[in-house]
């Protein structure tokens, strides 16, 4: 009798950690997400700034 309850409470402590588990794979992908999309808005920005730094080059080369 003890083996099969010793197999029970195994695979609830199992279950119990692979929980734990997905849940700081969880938190972890919803912190990488946060950081990609602060990075896509950096790098969108700073497209922005070479568009305008382009065309202000463009413009100066016309002049000459």
């Amino acid at each position: 009798m003890f083996w099969p309850m010793f197999a029970v409470a195994v695979g609830f402590l199992g279950l119990a950690v692979l929980g734990v588990l997905a849940v700081r794979v969880f938190l972890e992908a919803r912190r990488l997400g946060r950081q990609v999309a602060d990075s896509a808005g950096r790098i969108n920005r700073a497209a922005e700034d070479l568009e305008r730094a382009a065309a202000g080059a463009a413009r100066a080369a016309d002049a000459l």
